[in-house]
C-alpha cells in the first residue's frame, strides 16, 4: 500500500537512516522498538534521524514491526526477496535464505536503497523464541538526503520497492564532513582523565600503570632540566627508538603523545575514505573530523567477542585505523588479520599505544617494513607514567614520516620527553617493561575471575591489555554508585558501538582489585529488583 505522503524528516543537516529489520511471527511490537532504541543509542545515532523501517515483503505486515514503525513515526518499506537477494551483506545466512528467498533481511533491506552500512546486524538480546534464536533483528543504513518531492509513504504505511539493481556493495562511504565532533554521536573528547580530576577516587578510569614514573626515570627527566636553555635537539632519541625496533631512523618521527600522531595523520595524509575501527580510542575519528574529514565506520560487534572481520572494511576505504590491542575491549587482533588490510594505496595506522602491555609484545606490527601503507603508533605514556609529558612515536615509510613531520611545529617535542624517551628504549626499560606486562596479566586474571562470580556483569574475557570491558545493566548507576564508595569506572557510552551498560576497569594490584570488588558486590546490591549471586 502506498500513501502519498514522506516520512518525517530528519534534523537539519544529518543523512536519514534507514533500519532494516527481520522478524519472526508474531514477535512483539515492545521487542522490534527496544532492539531499534539500544542498537541506535549504542551508535550513537538518532532516532529523529530515522525515515523509514525497510524489510521484506512477506514481512511488511507482521504486527511487530507495523507497531514499531508507528511508535518511531515512520512508514514500512518492503522490498521483494529477490530484490534483496541482489544486495551483497556482510553478514548472509543460509537459513534465511531458505526461509525467505534472501540471505539477510535486516542488512539488505537497509541497505537496498542507501549508501553506507553504519550497524550491521544486531539480534534482540533479551527476547528469543522457544528455540532458542532471536526473534527480531535489525541493521542501520545512512541515506543520502533525498530532494524535495521525492516519492515516500506515510508513516504506519507500507510501500512495495520493485527494486531490480544488480548486485551492489555494502560500504562506510565518506559522509558530508560535520562541523563538529559532536554531531558524530558521542562525545568523542570524553577521555578517562574526566572521571578523576579534581577527585579523591582510586582510579580505575585512567590505563596509565600505577607507582610510575619510576625513581631512575624520574632522575633522568629532572637531569634534562639543565638543558631547558637550549632548543631540543631529538636525534639522540630518535636514534634510540629506531634501534629499539631495528629500523633506520628515516623510519621514526617522535611526537608529543600518540594524540598528536592522529592529528598529523589527519592533516598530512591524504584520505578520501577514511575508516575507523570502533569501538576504539575515540581520538583518531576526532582528529579526521576536525580536519574536515568525513569518517566511516566499522563496528565490531561483542556478540563476536569484538574480533575483527577484515572483510567488514569496505575496499574503497584508503585510511583504516585499528587499535591493537583496542582500547577499550582489550582485544588483541592476530597480526595475520591485520597484514590483511594492508594495500598499495591505503594508509593503515595500527595503534600500538599498549602493545608493550602484552608479553612478547605478540602480534606486534612495529618492526614490519614489508606491509605498504603501514603507519605505527606507540606511547610512552601507559607504562612509564608520562601522561603528563607529551612523548610518543610513529613508525612508518619514510616518505610518510616526511609528510607528517611537514606538519609539525618546530621542535614539537621537549628535552625533558625527548630525554624520556631516549631512557625508556634502554635495556633496563625494556627488561623492566616486560616485568610488568607479566605482573598485568596476572593481576587481570585475578580481576576477570572475581567479575566471573557476579551473575549480573558480564567481561570481555579475550582482554589482553590492561584494562577490562565489562556490560551490566544500569550501569551509569552502578559508576555513581562505585564514586561513593571511592573507585572511578571509565564509563563506556562515549565509545562508538557500545552504549550505557558498559565500563572500563584499569587492571590494578591484587589488594585494590579485592577492595574493588567489595564495593562493586556493595553497588550491585544496592539496586532494586537485583538478581542473586
Amino acid at each position: 500500500m502506498t500513501g502519498a505522503s514522506t516520512g518525517p524528516a530528519p534534523r537539519s543537516g544529518a543523512d536519514a537512516l534507514v533500519v532494516g529489520v527481520g522478524a519472526r511471527r508474531g514477535v512483539a511490537g515492545e521487542e522490534v522498538s527496544a532492539l531499534i532504541e539500544a542498537v541506535l543509542r549504542g551508535a550513537g545515532l538518532c532516532a529523529a534521524d530515522v525515515v523509514e523501517l525497510a524489510t521484506v515483503e512477506a514481512k511488511a505486515g507482521e504486527p511487530g514491526i507495523v507497531a514499531a514503525a508507528a511508535r518511531l513515526g515512520v512508514p514500512v518499506r518492503a522490498h521483494p526477496a529477490h530484490a534483496l537477494a541482489a544486495v551483497r551483506v556482510p553478514h548472509p545466512s543460509g537459513t534465511v535464505g531458505a526461509a525467505v528467498g534472501t540471505p539477510s533481511v535486516a542488512e539488505a533491506a537497509a541497505l537496498i536503497d542507501a549508501e553506507e552500512l553504519v550497524v550491521p546486524k544486531s539480534r534482540a538480546a533479551g527476547g528469543s523464541t522457544a528455540a532458542g534464536k532471536s526473534a527480531a533483528t535489525c541493521a542501520v543504513a545512512r541515506r543520502a538526503l533525498r530532494p524535495a518531492g521525492a516519492p515516500g509513504v506515510s508513516a504506519g504505511k507500507t510501500s512495495t520497492s520493485p527494486v531490480t539493481r544488480g548486485p551492489r556493495p555494502f560500504t562506510m562511504a565518506a559522509m558530508t564532513p560535520p562541523t563538529n565532533i559532536e554531531s558524530a554521536g558521542p562525545d568523542l573528547r570524553h577521555h578517562g582523565d574526566a572521571e578523576v580530576r579534581g577527585e579523591n577516587l582510586t582510579d580505575l578510569a585512567v590505563n596509565v600503570r600505577t607507582h610510575t614514573p619510576p625513581d631512575w626515570l624520574r632522575t633522568r627527566i629532572a637531569a634534562s632540566l639543565a638543558s631547558l636553555a637550549a632548543y631540543p635537539d631529538g636525534s639522540s632519541a630518535r636514534a634510540a627508538v629506531a634501534e629499539r625496533h631495528g629500523l633506520p631512523v628515516e623510519r621514526v618521527l617522535l611526537t608529543a603523545g600518540a594524540a598528536e600522531a592522529f592529528v598529523l595523520i589527519a592533516r598530512a595524509l591524504p584520505a578520501r575514505y577514511p575508516v575507523v575501527v570502533h569501538p576504539q580510542f575515540t581520538e583518531p575519528e576526532a582528529a579526521l573530523r576536525a580536519a574536515g574529514h568525513g569518517v566511516g565506520r566499522v563496528l565490531l560487534r561483542p556478540e563476536d567477542g569484538f574480533r575483527l572481520d577484515p572483510a567488514a572494511v569496505p575496499e574503497e576505504a584508503d585510511l583504516v585505523v585499528v587499535g591493537n590491542p583496542t582500547n577499550p575491549t582489550s582485544v588483541l587482533h592476530p597480526a595475520a588479520l591485520l597484514e590483511r588490510l594492508a594495500r598499495p594505496g591505503r594508509t593503515l595506522v595500527v595503534d600500538e599505544a599498549f602493545m608493550d602491555v602484552v608479553p612478547g609484545e605478540r602480534e606486534a606490527l612495529c618492526g614490519r617494513t614489508d606491509l605498504p601503507g603501514l603507519v605505527v603508533l606507540r606511547s610512552l605514556t601507559k607504562t612509564w607514567g608520562l601522561a603528563g609529558l607529551r612523548i610518543g612515536y610513529v613508525l612508518a615509510e619514510p616518505e610518510t614520516v616526511a609528510l607528517l613531520a611537514g606538519a609539525q611545529p618546530l621542535w614539537p617535542v621537549s628535552s625533558p620527553a625527548l630525554a624520556a624517551a631516549q631512557a625508556c628504549m634502554e635495556p633496563r626499560a625494556l627488561v623492566e617493561a616486560a616485568e610488568a606486562a607479566d605482573r598485568i596479566a596476572v593481576d587481570r586474571a585475578h580481576l576477570l575471575a572475581g567479575l566471573a562470580e557476579f551473575s549480573e556483569v558480564r567481561a570481555v574475557d579475550a582482554a589482553q591489555g590492561p584494562f577490562v570491558l565489562v556490560r551490566l545493566e544500569r550501569a551509569a548507576e552502578v559508576r555513581e554508585r562505585l564514586r561513593l564508595l571511592g573507585f572511578a569506572a571509565r564509563r563506556g557510552d562515549t565509545f562508538p558501538g557500545l552504549g550505557p551498560q558498559w565500563l572500563r576497569l584499569a587492571v590494578r594490584d591484587r589488594a585494590t582489585t579485592n577492595r574493588f570488588l567489595q564495593a562493586l558486590d556493595q553497588a550491585v546490591q544496592a539496586l532494586p529488583a537485583r538478581s542473586g549471586r
